[in-house]
């Protein structure tokens, strides 16, 4: 079964020019987890993609994938 891709931290970090690892440090994460995210391995809390869209500059909702063709 493959892995489902319920994020897109990844492509909004590449796309705002951040690291994992800035990030990781903003949010006093490893960079192991939030390698985790970023490859879709694991899935960050609710509160914690928050903290994210807000130290990214985006919408929340930028950071989920649409559920809207599936």
């Amino acid at each position: 079964m493959s892995k489902l891709k319920l994020n897109r931290i990844k492509v909004v970090l590449v796309e705002n020019n951040r690291t994992s690892k800035e990030l990781a440090n903003h949010l006093g994460k490893t960079v192991a987890t939030v390698s985790r995210w970023c490859t879709n391995e694991y899935q960050p809390s609710i509160e914690t993609l928050y903290e994210v869209s807000k130290y990214l500059k985006v919408d929340i909702r930028e950071l989920l994938v649409s559920t809207a063709n599936k």
